[in-house]
């Protein structure tokens, strides 16, 4: 079964944004993202990147043909491990058309193989939108809708990194950033902050399966939460009808229940014959308000407590009340 993670990707594979800067922009974070530079003959400059999404592979080939005239080729790999997905290898071949396009990516700056900021890729709110885009299939991952809230992005490349928190916060995201053994790590873990990521890039069918999973997720915590609070009350219920009796069998050992009220008679008299009966099916039983009844076996109570006080007291045998 598929990751949730790779349904969205494989939604913003088929999406092809028409103009040239937008898609410009989300090609440069595909390749920062899961790109390395390599040399031919004569110091050439080519490209090699490694996806296991074969979507993800087909657009990254789709952008590197709209941008530039480049050789490429693919190939695929199995891997040896249980339950590992293929690896899609795209080179692009070494050429010296390859230094004009990485120029135009913003992947040459003032060192060679330099990849930090390009602002110029970043000008207008639809390159941003293609820019994240193409950064999250590039290394993006998120939870299942019912899971925990997260989503992520990391790259080994900081200064790539920090252009994507500043895109991110300049559009108001909460992304927090860190560091994790040689990697660096974008992250976003407020479910409408998440919501509207995939929003804006674009992956709205997965928006609509995310929200309806966190609103089946939500339900299924008010239920529990229900069932937790009924469950408490009726361990609450059954502790006090227990003690009840408990009371109720010392006032009538010591023949103190004999000299109560007619009222109070009938009440002890109804609740030890109806052990494990709630409050609301006692006043049923006897024709009284529930909190007649709840008054009734207080003052039960009430009666049996001083009742064990002052056998404590005379040093006469002390009846237990559990």
């Amino acid at each position: 079964m598929p990751s949730f993670a790779a349904d969205v990707k494989n939604e913003l594979a088929h999406k092809l944004d028409k103009k040239i800067c937008c898609q410009t922009a989300e090609l440069a974070a595909l390749l920062r993202m899961g790109a390395s530079i390599t040399l031919g003959t004569n110091l050439m400059l080519g490209l090699s990147f490694v996806t296991e999404n074969a979507a993800v592979a087909r657009k990254t080939l789709t952008l590197l043909k709209s941008a530039g005239d480049v050789q490429t080729e693919v190939t695929v790999s199995r891997s040896q491990r249980l339950k590992k997905n293929n690896r899609y290898s795209l080179r692009v071949v070494p050429s010296p058309n390859v230094r004009p396009l990485m120029e135009q990516l913003g992947m040459l700056g003032d060192t060679e193989g330099s990849m930090g900021r390009d602002k110029a890729l970043l000008k207008k709110q639809c390159c941003r939108r293609a820019y994240l885009r193409g950064a999250f299939m590039g290394g993006g991952s998120i939870n299942r809708p019912e899971a925990e809230c997260h989503l992520e992005m990391i790259t080994d490349n900081y200064g790539f990194a920090d252009t994507i928190v500043g895109v991110l916060r300049r559009m108001g995201f909460p992304a927090g950033f860190t560091d994790r053994k040689n990697h660096y790590l974008i992250y976003i873990k407020d479910g409408e902050a998440i919501m509207d990521f995939l929003s804006i890039i674009g992956a709205t069918k997965s928006l609509d399966e995310f929200e309806s999973g966190r609103n089946l997720k939500e339900v299924r915590n008010q239920v529990n939460r229900l069932v937790n609070c009924e469950t408490a009350n009726l361990q609450k219920t059954v502790d006090a009808a227990h003690y009840q009796n408990a009371c109720i069998k010392l006032l009538k050992d010591s023949g103190a229940l004999n000299n109560l009220s007619a009222a109070l008679n009938k009440t002890a008299i109804c609740r030890q014959e109806n052990p494990d009966a709630t409050l609301a099916e006692l006043a049923e039983i006897l024709l009284v308000s529930k909190s007649c009844v709840n008054h009734r076996l207080r003052k039960l109570v009430s009666l049996a407590e001083e009742l064990k006080e002052k056998q404590k007291e005379t040093g006469e045998p002390i009846e237990k009340i559990h």
